[in-house]
């Protein structure tokens, strides 16, 4: 599928979402969003080893960096993350990766997204 029919379908169909995680990579334009289920945990993660192993510096220096801009970057990463596991979760998703579409139409198990994307075009072209 051409890249100019993969984003007039896209802009054509509203809302995409890409649900998968580091173990699932997909292929996905920047014209949908991506949720990776393991995003918290690999922010904590990162946040975590930075930190020093005595618990009362670990808490000084944990404040101390996220009072600081990059640390008020990273709670809101935190905050997208938890959000988008919060999205996946009211969505219904079962398996991974998933590709939304408009939040009605899904296909799993597809990693490239303009395929799964024309799954969904067909299948909704056959209901019209």
């Amino acid at each position: 599928m051409p890249l100019a029919t993969l984003l007039f379908s896209t802009l054509a169909q509203g809302e995409t979402w890409v649900v998968t995680d580091q173990a699932h990579p997909v292929n996905a334009p920047f014209s949908v969003s991506v949720i990776l289920l393991d995003e918290q945990q690999r922010l904590e993660e990162q946040l975590s080893r930075s930190l020093p192993a005595d618990p009362r510096q670990a808490t000084a220096a944990a404040q101390r960096f996220l009072a600081n801009p990059e640390g008020k970057r990273l709670q809101d990463d935190l905050a997208k993350a938890q959000q988008g596991v919060a999205d996946a979760w009211s969505a219904g998703v079962e398996k991974l990766p998933a590709v939304l579409v408009d939040r009605r139409y899904v296909v799993y198990g597809e990693p490239d997204v303009a395929t799964a994307i024309g799954l969904i075009d067909r299948a909704r072209s056959m209901q019209r």
